[in-house]
This record gives C-alpha cells, structure tokens and sequence, in this order.
C-alpha cells in the first residue's frame, strides 16, 4: 500500500479505566514509529466507569484522526466490533481491544503482511499459562469441536485481533450482518489471501476479563450455530441408536418369553429405558428451540447497536 493510504483503528472499549491510560500511551507511541496514516475509532460499549472521560482526554491530545463512538447500552464486543467496521473508511482495517493483550506493537507486523498482498490477517495466540488449566482445555476442546462438527477449518486460538482489507470488510458490511455473530470464525471462510501470525498475548496488566464462563459458552454456542447444523442432525442419529437398542431388547425379551422358564417382569428396566428417551428428546427439543430462537431474532430484524453519539 503506498504512503497517502489510510489504516484505520477499530478498538472495542468496555470498563477499561484502568488500563486505558497505558494502551493509548502504547498506541500513540506505536503508530507515530510507523509515520503512515491512521484514523483511530473507539467505541464504547455501553462502559459505566470513567473509559469515556478518558477516551475523550486521549482524543484532545493526540495528534491523530480519533473517533469515539459512544453506544446507548451494552451490545457485546461483537456488536463494537461490526460497528468499528461499519464506520471506518481506512484502506484496511484493524481491530484490536483496549486491554494490551493485543500489543499496538505489532499493527506494523500486520500491515507488513498486508504489504507482501495479504487481504487478512489473523493473529493467534499462543497459550497463556495465567488463563489456567480449564481455560485453555476449553478453547482448545472448543476449536477441535467445530471443526468436526462444521465444514471449515478454524485456526485454533485465533483471537479478535485480525487485519482486513477493505475489500474483506465490504463483504462483513453487506453480507454477514447476523445478529448471533462470530466474527473471528467470518474472517476465516470468506477467502481472499489470508495469512495466520502467532504472537504472545502478555497478562492483563490492570482490570478484569468482561468474558466470564457464562459468555464464553454463549459465544461457543453462538459459534456452532453459525457454523454447523450437525446438532439438527443429532436427533436422526440418537434416533437410530435408541430404534437398534429397541429392537435388540424387544428380541431378547422374546427369547425369554419363548425359552425362559419365567415371563421376564422388566418394570425397572423399561421405566429406566423411558427416563433415559425422555431426557434426549428433551435436549433434541432444546437443540432445535435454540436454533428456532436464532431463526426468531433474525427475522425481527432488530439493529444489531445503537450509537448514542460520535465523539
């Protein structure tokens, strides 16, 4: 890309007051040792401590094209990411969140690939100890899932923090506006020349994770849906298991009826047998009332965010 292009920012903010001070003094610091064009835009995800007042100090002092997008409420760092994308006009586009785990030094590494002609790159991390033992068994269990359960292959530990081109993003404005989004898993089954770098995500340095145990298996959820419908295959499956064990125990009781000495009672086993069918017809209607209600929510058609003001 030549000089005169423009890269824009996209930087998802949520309760950030204590490490914000620090990420803009690492951001301003890393793309003035770039000298190319940025335009910087920040939304703020609907934050309830100080984040905006110093978004708004950052943007007076920098020297740099700053954008503060403030949303009414809270809509989920998916929703701040698509809207970043929505109203960023640079040539490419990086999206990155607030909390240093996504250095700012590494921007020039990305346009660095953009430059050899890549139009994506994904950034993957490489496994942090301080996320634990359960952490980093569930992201692993979690991509080797849906990419058996789904026909694309999703870098494992990929992270939000990607580059696109502008042509990529036009595809992400107009065809990918779901409201259940899983934007690291859009990036990597649209084409164009994509390429995956691993770096070190450093500990958070101030401030607490907002992806509890509770979102993290909402956004896997969300994931597989978008991804998959081999759960709606599911109950086909479990179908024709219980049909043979049927079949299987409907002959046996026959033999013992035929050849036994005694008709068998099989009270306990039926009543465990029909427990046991209830509770998987119970989780296949779960299955498909979940699917149903994604059906549901994209057909109200409701806005996937809403911008109380550009700062």
């Amino acid at each position: 890309m030549s000089q005169s292009e423009k890269y824009s920012l996209v930087i998802s903010v949520y309760n950030e007051e204590a490490v914000l001070p620090d990420f803009c003094a690492n951001l301003e610091e890393s793309i003035l040792d770039l000298d190319k064009q940025f335009e910087v835009i920040f939304v703020n995800d609907g934050s309830d401590d100080q984040s905006l007042m110093l978004l708004k100090s950052f943007k007076n002092a920098s020297r740099h094209d700053i954008k503060i997008i403030d949303f009414s409420r809270n809509f989920g760092h998916e929703a701040a990411m698509i809207c970043g994308i929505d109203h960023a006009a640079g040539d490419a586009i990086i999206c990155m969140d607030a909390d240093l785990q996504h250095p700012p030094a590494l921007i020039g590494r990305m346009i660095g690939a953009l430059n050899e002609g890549r139009q994506i790159v994904t950034m993957i991390r490489d496994k942090r100890a301080e996320n634990g033992l359960f952490k980093n068994w569930f992201s692993q269990l979690f991509y080797r899932l849906i990419n058996r359960l789904s026909e694309y292959q999703l870098d494992e530990n990929a992270s939000d923090f990607f580059l696109i081109s502008k042509e990529a993003a036009d595809v992400l404005r107009n065809d990918f506006r779901e409201r259940n989004r899983f934007l690291r898993g859009f990036i990597q089954i649209i084409g164009f020349d994509k390429i995956s770098l691993i770096y070190n995500a450093p500990k958070r340095q101030a401030g607490q994770s907002k992806y509890s145990l509770f979102k993290l298996l909402k956004l896997s959820t969300n994931a597989i849906i978008s991804f998959s419908k081999f759960p709606l295959y599911l109950g086909i499956y479990v179908g024709l298991i219980f049909a043979f064990f049927s079949i299987v125990m409907g002959l046996f009781t026959l033999w013992q009826y035929v050849f036994g000495n005694t008709p068998p009672s099989g009270y306990t086993t039926i009543v465990l047998f029909l427990s046991l069918s209830f509770s998987v017809l119970f989780i296949l209607i779960g299955i498909i009332g979940t699917y149903v209600g994604y059906i549901f929510d994209e057909n109200k058609g409701r806005p996937i965010y809403l911008v109380k003001k550009i700062h």
